[in-house]
């Protein structure tokens, strides 16, 4: 045991004296919790429209005032002509257009019907669905206030009602698919030059000698990077609740030790790296472009996995942020306990195993 606190020692001060890796390691997950969390998300706001009332009454008007009153609208431009609606679109000065026609508020009092046209830039259809979404309700709710809530014979009300989420924030979507992501990428880094280095640097042959078994290498190189890594989960959370507004509402104790065990499932990969690579360059690359992608791609929070063929849904069952990203929403956002996130997390613990014992086996091979 003593020789293997020694080797702990020694690894501690080797990240200790390097220091800009070292400052790499603490900052940058904060830049990159900050920078996705703000950057990733599919509210809209702000976006671009105008507006052509061919009516100009009070009705036009009051709605016109609603709409660019909106956080979620910029009114730019106020068009004249169908062919200047054209136009504005194919400028890319806008992405919506509100059309009112001739005698709206005039058919609207005297016929009880009125029309109103939106026309949306559906390059994006995403984008143009929500933006249509959002000009309809504000619609809706100024009709409501002409008919003063009056329920109509044979009316169908439709009750509304968003849980876990009810202002349809988008960070309450995407902080635990980038929690996911940094601690990922940020702890896969970190460990996949931990024995490839020794071998560029020429210490392979001090391990070669060493009294300590391969499993115990393996542990007393991932133990100092796993300390840099609670750091790095203590300052995620801390940014998800005071910057990015996204409250812990379940137990985060339990929180904490999910993401300790997804950190070491990260940092199991990370060794799998390093013992396959042949240089530092190369491991870094290789833990940056295997896990970036089928970690936005196939963990969930970007893209429904629901939605993928059948085949790639296997596939994404072996992406650990998978099961990380169920496990935080569930914990994070739904306020859910062990119970029901129990199955994920011995999924996680599953994976952790066969990953560390495939990296011990091949360093016994490189050893060897």
């Amino acid at each position: 045991m003593k020789q293997f606190s020694i080797f702990v020692k020694k690894e501690c001060l080797h990240i200790w004296r390097d220091r800009r890796t070292l400052f790499i390691l603490i900052w940058m997950p904060v830049v990159q919790i900050v920078i996705y969390g703000f950057a990733l998300t599919n509210e809209v706001k702000n976006a671009k429209i105008a507006i052509f009332d061919q009516s100009k009454d009070d009705a036009t008007v009051a709605i016109t005032h609603e709409i660019a009153a909106s956080r979620y609208f910029n009114l730019v431009k106020n068009l004249y002509s169908y062919k200047d609606i054209e136009a504005t679109f194919r400028q890319g000065k806008i992405r919506l257009a509100v059309v009112f026609p001739k005698g709206f508020q005039n058919d609207l009092l005297h016929t009880n019907h009125a029309q109103i046209q939106l026309i949306a830039d559906a390059s994006d259809p995403n984008t143009a669905n929500t933006l249509s979404n959002y000009a309809t309700a504000i619609i809706n709710d100024y009709q409501q206030t002409l008919t003063k809530d009056e329920k109509m014979p044979y009316t169908i009300n439709t009750e509304l009602r968003m849980l876990y989420n009810p202002e349809l924030k988008g960070a309450y979507n995407f902080v635990p698919g980038v929690m996911a992501l940094v601690l990922m990428l940020v702890c896969a880094m970190m460990t996949s030059i931990a024995i490839v280095r020794e071998k560029e640097l020429g210490t392979m042959e001090v391990i070669l000698v060493s009294p300590l078994r391969p499993f115990w290498i393996i542990i007393a190189k991932t133990i100092p990077y796993l300390f840099v890594s609670m750091l790095n989960i203590a300052c995620i959370l801390l940014l998800c609740v005071y910057v990015l507004d996204v409250p812990v509402v379940g137990s985060l104790g339990l929180l904490i030790g999910e993401s300790i065990l997804f950190t070491i499932t990260s940092l199991s990969i990370g060794i799998l790296i390093s013992n396959g690579a042949k240089t530092q360059q190369t491991a870094m690359f290789t833990s940056m472009m295997s896990l970036f992608l089928p970690t936005l791609l196939f963990s969930g929070f970007l893209f429904p996995v629901e939605n993928m063929p059948l085949p790639l849904q296997i596939i994404s069952n072996v992406v650990p942020a998978k099961w990380y990203y169920i496990i935080v929403k569930a914990v994070m956002i739904k306020g859910l306990g062990f119970m029901a996130i129990w199955k994920e997390t011995l999924i996680l613990i599953g994976m952790t195993l066969v990953l560390l014992f495939v990296s011990i086996s091949k360093f016994k091979i490189r050893l060897a």
